[in-house]
């Protein structure tokens, strides 16, 4: 029997009590740039929270930021300590979140690392083994798992059959925007789908991987697709799944599709425009079959039009923000003890199947 996607066998019973005793949890952010003055948003205005200081390399924007949610800037994370966090968010460059969330980690306090984990496997490691070492929580802010699309998708499936995958076919592209070009673009745009997919896979990293790609504007590749093949897949009863994702920052627009095709459904999902599609095989078998029969028996269906035939339910999706809904998870393990929905062990898997499609990339070169 398939195992339902939307939960990780991985993910823990939650104790409903509350570490803190209801006190009010102090947090920070480490980094307050394009993600991180979000982060430090959403710390000063949520209820049981208190935004108790900001660092940056920049002390013009720390001071900015600072000003504008009403709390204080700080030349370093030791100063986050003394003021005694208990939750941080880190959104500095990849480069630098080991060096942000070492003395962090060490000293319990939990931790918020935007995507991804690390910039390479053995800092992943190094990072995910720190937060087991110490038990401190730590999640990766992988934001597409929050999209609202994506938890209408997860309501459904919760409420119905489960997804059973076989071919996931995913594209995201964009116009080049000139930011994280120190990275290629599977670090940069394709981890949040390789995230989705190792989710959907219940976190088995594939046993295959293929990858083209192209560096045309930066030292990295700008472009990437990639195979990914499961010869035996756990979700699919053993049965191989294949992920194919295209990602590309040298597009005259922005696409974000994923669409799923198993077994007993179809989802169509667009994270651009918060809206999707499921198709599901129960609802139209009676039909189906009566279809297949006369295929067999050689009638002529011409005249048939396929979308007539199919039960299309779009999904009800709310408008709630992501990062809203991320950081809320990320306090709902922080104040439980429970395992973040993105622990490090998740993060740790998305970074090494990213730089083997890295790695399958100079192969081809």
């Amino acid at each position: 029997m398939a195992t339902p996607v939307t939960a990780s066998s991985r993910t823990i019973a939650i104790d409903a009590s509350d570490r803190f005793e209801g006190r009010t949890l102090r947090c920070g952010v480490v980094g307050v740039g394009r993600m991180g003055q979000h982060h430090a948003r959403v710390y000063s205005t949520m209820k049981g929270c208190s935004l108790v200081g900001v660092v940056d390399s920049s002390d013009d924007r720390c001071g900015m930021i600072a000003g504008k949610f009403e709390t204080t800037p700080m030349a370093s994370v030791q100063q986050l300590l003394e003021a005694g966090v208990d939750a941080v968010s880190i959104a500095v460059p990849t480069t630098h979140h080991y060096a942000a969330a070492e003395p962090l980690l060490k000293a319990g306090v939990a931790c918020l690392i935007e995507k991804p984990l690390a910039g390479d496997v053995e800092t992943a490691r190094k990072l995910k083994e720190l937060a087991e070492t110490t038990g401190s929580v730590l999640m990766v802010g992988h934001i597409e798992r929050f999209n609202p699309v994506m938890r209408a998708m997860q309501r459904a499936t919760q409420e119905g059959a489960p997804i059973v995958p076989r071919f996931l076919e995913i594209h995201r592209v964009s116009p080049m925007t000139f930011r994280s070009v120190d990275v290629g673009v599977v670090m940069d745009m394709m981890i949040h789908d390789l995230d989705v997919v190792l989710m959907l896979m219940d976190g088995q990293e594939p046993d295959e991987v293929q990858a083209s790609g192209v560096a045309v504007i930066t030292e990295h590749e700008d472009i990437c697709n990639a195979r990914l093949t499961w010869r035996k897949a756990r979700i699919a009863g053993g049965k191989s799944v294949v992920a194919n994702i295209t990602a590309s920052r040298l597009a005259l627009k922005t696409e974000r599709i994923a669409r799923i095709t198993g077994e007993n459904c179809y989802v169509k999902i667009d994270y651009g425009a918060k809206s999707g599609t499921l198709i599901r095989r129960i609802a139209n078998e009676i039909q189906m079959r009566e279809v297949r029969d006369q295929i067999r028996a050689g009638a002529d269906l011409t005249h048939l039009k396929w979308h007539e035939l199919v039960n299309i339910e779009p999904l009800a999706v709310d408008d709630a923000e992501p990062i809203v809904a991320e950081i809320s998870a990320f306090l709902d393990a922080v104040k439980t003890g429970a395992r973040p929905p993105i622990d490090a062990e998740a993060g740790f898997a998305n970074v090494r199947t990213a730089q083997r499609i890295v790695g399958a990339i100079r192969e081809t070169l």
